[in-house]
């Protein structure tokens, strides 16, 4: 039966539900699953997507969903589609470490605003789960308490992905810029991999995320779409890697609290191509 809830508190719902799987499994010995090329899934993966789909099923039953591990399901031209990320971060999580996010999005063709009206990131460790209603951004900790995301550029630090593939090579690679005196002057490098870093753009933590990446990066992809929407919500500036909206040009994804900081990455990215 379809609830009453809003698509953003059922986003919500659902990330926090593979929050809690992730959670429950950390630590143990998970099979692994192998994609080829170096990618693989685990067993709370798979897991922690089913809790998500429950979710979704039983309150939005005529939507279609896409999950990273099951694929996609329901009408292929549905206008509403869900996105789910049930564990980004996987080989951190594999090894032990905490740094992954459970990401959920719901891209709809039949807003008045089409796409990305809701999305929610949960953080299965620290208990945050950063949510957008697609006006709004916020994060509501562990102890229940909702706070808006304010952007902000403070910390300097910039979130790189460094992981393979590199569509724009030898053109562009994101660890030729980390060493980039520009760069070293104004920043300090993280790596995270994962896309809780690109919540944390949102939330004032960091000064931006940069990653390569093919075209068509926003729209079908469970892996960013709910990160963008929530920094786009929260104000900042985001565009793939040659300036252009995500949904066009060359793809990537170049994520900032503010014009300045995206303007000072934009042009050594290009300065570097």
């Amino acid at each position: 039966m379809v609830t009453m809830e809003s698509d953003a508190q059922v986003a919500l719902r659902a990330a926090s539900a593979g929050a809690a799987v992730v959670r429950e499994m950390y630590g143990a010995s998970l099979t692994r699953y192998e994609k080829g090329g170096g990618d693989f899934a685990t067993a709370a993966d798979i897991a922690a997507e089913e809790a998500v789909l429950d979710v979704l099923r039983a309150a939005r039953p005529d939507d279609a969903v896409t999950g990273e591990e099951s694929g996609a399901g329901g009408a292929a031209g549905a206008a509403r589609r869900w996105l789910v990320d049930p564990l980004c971060g996987t080989l951190n999580y594999a090894v032990g470490n905490m740094l992954v996010a459970v990401n959920v999005a719901l891209r709809d063709a039949s807003s008045t605003s089409p796409g990305i009206v809701a999305a929610a990131s949960a953080d299965p460790f620290s208990g945050e789960v950063f949510w957008t209603d697609g006006a709004g951004a916020w994060v509501r900790g562990a102890d229940g308490r909702g706070d808006r995301l304010i952007p902000s550029a403070g910390s300097r630090l910039v979130d790189l992905n460094l992981d393979p593939p590199f569509p724009h090579a030898p053109g562009f690679r994101a660890v030729e810029l980390m060493a980039a005196p520009e760069f070293v002057a104004g920043f300090r490098p993280r790596v995270v991999s994962s896309t809780v870093a690109v919540a944390w753009v949102a939330a004032g933590r960091r000064a931006a995320y940069l990653t390569d990446g093919g075209p068509g990066l926003r729209l079908d992809s469970v892996h960013f779409a709910a990160g963008i929407a929530l920094c786009e919500a929260a104000g900042c500036v985001v565009t793939g890697i040659d300036g252009l909206p995500v949904d066009e040009g060359a793809g990537g994804l170049i994520v900032a609290a503010d014009r300045e900081t995206h303007g000072v990455l934009l042009g050594l990215v290009q300065r570097q191509r």
